[in-house]
């Protein structure tokens, strides 16, 4: 009975670290896009703003940047630097700014 209580605390830590960690990485991601799309998404000049938006909606624009179905010169260079997950980690993490 002890040791099954003690297995259940690990995995919960576990569990807990591999969500604190996603969110250092979301948050680490996110802020390269600072420099044009304010800080945590909130846009203060020309260039829209990301915090807020819908996460499926930034899915699919980073995938046409990348496909090269959108065009910029910039976003291209930036989309192209990122995997499928680390895009659904900043959509999901610009979604809740």
């Amino acid at each position: 009975m002890r040791c099954n209580l003690i297995v259940l605390c690990l995995l919960g830590f576990a569990a807990t670290t591999v969500i604190a960690e996603e969110t250092r990485n979301a948050e680490l991601l996110a802020s390269s896009c600072a420099a044009c799309h304010g800080t945590n998404g909130h846009s203060v000049g020309g260039l829209p703003s990301l915090a807020g938006v819908d996460k499926l909606y930034l899915i699919e624009q980073m995938q046409q940047f990348v496909s090269g179905e959108r065009t910029s010169t910039v976003m291209l260079h930036h989309a192209s630097g990122y995997t499928a997950e680390e895009i659904e980690l900043m959509a999901d993490f610009f979604s809740k700014q």
